[in-house]
């Protein structure tokens, strides 16, 4: 009795050792590095823990669920806040990657634009496009439009895109033709998804798969792509910084990104308050006084002086022929069109 009393004590205080050492780590968030993460930290990050005295480690990933799977199946969860994009906030909601959230409570549910509420796991607080861009330097007479990109003979040269379906797929069936209020309703059938699939295969052995947000800049710059697809906000501050890149609007491609957190974080009720800070309207418009990601906040927006709102991706003028990604498609067809597409690559 004796024995199995003494073992008992030793595993609880393991137990406590653990948990202690767990809740003593400083609070994460983790979003999706480069210039997206940098005005995260100097809008957001560094003037909450100024202001409260909390100190926030900063990390950084790709996207995707899966590191996010392998934290909550383990039990080993070291990410607290986190960065999604909208496919990912479904897919991790769905999967219970989560934790559930009172939405009411942390913001005016009237003040936020209906895009960014719905889930009872996240909400949107900032929207981003995917564009075309390219090097003003070194093209004079810049594209148009997605036809353009698979025009080799017009812009000879490398093409730059994201590796993976999503944002490619919609980009290809737009450059053959399809209307930007169509690319879901002819993506979703077999014959949409072939169409799309048989236009990449017309630049196939001139495209280079870029994989973090930084690449396509760099690959501009450097002259190692002549177009690429690109994120809109990335694109304009490495042109505020002296580059000579540029970027158009028609057929972009825009969403928002989430905030959730990580089930089972020892850090929850922290995330919690954190998250409350980041979706105030001062901190989503001081952040797209950094980079001109359209905060989802009404109130933010008019924080803003018109020069700034007019270069994000939800500014009327920006939405002509533009494409709202359908979270609920990708979230669906994710895992199944990744499979084609690594099949397709491979060949």
């Amino acid at each position: 009795m004796k024995t199995r009393t003494w073992q008992f004590l030793v595993g609880a205080g393991m137990l406590c050792v653990l948990a202690t050492g767990a809740s003593a780590r400083d609070l994460t968030f983790t979003g999706f590095g480069g210039a997206s993460s940098e005005r995260v930290s100097k809008a957001m990050l560094q003037p909450y823990t100024k202001k409260t005295g909390i100190k926030i480690t900063e990390a950084a990933y790709d996207g995707g669920i899966s590191q996010m799977r392998l934290m909550v199946d383990s039990g080993n969860v070291t990410w607290d806040l986190v960065d999604v994009e909208g496919q990912d906030l479904y897919r991790g909601c769905e999967e219970g990657l989560y934790e559930t959230i009172d939405v009411k409570s942390l913001i005016d549910t009237n003040d936020f634009v209906p895009s960014a509420l719905g889930s009872p796991c996240g909400v949107g607080w900032s929207s981003w496009a995917t564009v075309l861009a390219y090097n003003s330097d070194k093209i004079k007479n810049p594209p148009t439009s997605w036809a353009d990109f698979f025009d080799l003979k017009k812009y000879p040269g490398k093409r730059g895109l994201r590796q993976g379906p999503q944002l490619t797929l919609e980009i290809a069936l737009m450059a053959d033709g399809v209307k930007a209020d169509d690319v879901y309703k002819v993506l979703s059938t077999k014959e949409g998804v072939d169409r799309a699939f048989k236009k990449l295969d017309t630049i196939k052995s001139s495209i280079q798969w870029w994989t973090s947000g930084a690449q396509p800049q760099q690959w501009l710059a450097g002259g190692d792509v002549a177009l690429t697809a690109a994120y809109n906000g990335r694109v304009t501050v490495a042109h505020n910084q002296g580059q000579p890149l540029a970027h158009i609007w028609n057929g972009q491609i825009y969403t928002y990104d989430y905030f959730v957190i990580v089930k089972g974080s020892p850090k929850k009720e922290e995330a919690l308050a954190l998250m409350k800070y980041m979706l105030s309207p001062e901190a989503l418009a001081a952040q797209a006084k950094l980079i001109p990601y359209g905060p989802a906040s009404k109130k933010a927006m008019a924080m803003l002086e018109p020069e700034r709102v007019a270069e994000f991706p939800t500014a009327p003028n920006n939405l002509t022929n533009a494409v709202a990604t359908s979270n609920e498609f990708w979230a669906e067809h994710l895992e199944d069109l990744t499979e084609r597409f690594n099949a397709w690559a491979a060949q």
